[in-house]
């Protein structure tokens, strides 16, 4: 890279404070009354260039913390709904590949808004209940059953979310008395062949 010529001024100091050229002298030296003349007697004005504003510096801070304290990364990804596979249509007969029910076959309802596959044996044929499966752990077969009288609306993920229970501060008198364990023996999740079906499942498990 060429190195940068000094620039030089065209009106040097005689001495400190005063230059060779006078302020007339300079005006006609460096064009001033051409440019004057040119734009009808008056200086021509120039709109201001929009300059972008820098990037302000975050100052470092002056104590560094004794924990390090993971800081997460920013992730800009949007999540998007799983894609089912061509293979796996309502009313498909699947193997569960893992899990408590590995090996048995089911036979897929409906998707579910959290990518989940909604099956069901269903209870009274295999044993294995209304229940949520990734499809990444099945397998589809060819075999196919007609679900065109099956329910499915009432399904979604909440459905199979638990019910948190407040709990109440305990005072000395309660804390050293048994807790009674309560079970709701008729819940309405353990109803599903109703609503399922529409009717009643004598072999389900209540």
């Amino acid at each position: 890279m060429a190195p940068k010529t000094q620039r030089v001024t065209r009106n040097p100091e005689l001495i400190r404070g005063v230059g060779k050229y006078s302020r007339s002298q300079m005006y006609h030296k460096r064009g001033l009354w051409a440019i004057k003349a040119k734009n009808g007697g008056k200086f021509p004005i120039h709109e201001k260039k929009s300059v972008a504003a820098e990037p302000v510096a975050v100052k470092a801070p002056k104590f560094y913390p004794a924990d390090d304290v993971k800081k997460p990364l920013s992730n800009k990804r949007k999540h998007k709904p799983t894609k089912l596979r061509a293979s796996i249509t309502p009313g498909t007969v699947l193997i569960i590949l893992t899990g408590r029910f590995k090996g048995k076959r089911v036979v897929f309802l409906k998707q579910l808004a959290s990518g989940l596959l909604l099956v069901t044996g269903p209870f009274k044929i295999n044993g294995v209940p209304l229940r949520r499966v990734n499809q990444a752990y099945v397998v589809a077969t060819s075999t196919k059953v007609d679900i065109s009288g099956v329910n499915v609306e009432k399904f979604d993920d909440k459905y199979f979310a638990k019910q948190a229970e407040k709990k109440k501060k305990k005072g000395e008198t309660e804390f050293f008395e048994a807790e009674k364990e309560v079970f709701l023996l008729f819940s309405p999740k353990n109803n599903y062949p109703v609503i399922l079906f529409g009717c009643a499942d004598t072999n389900h498990p209540l």
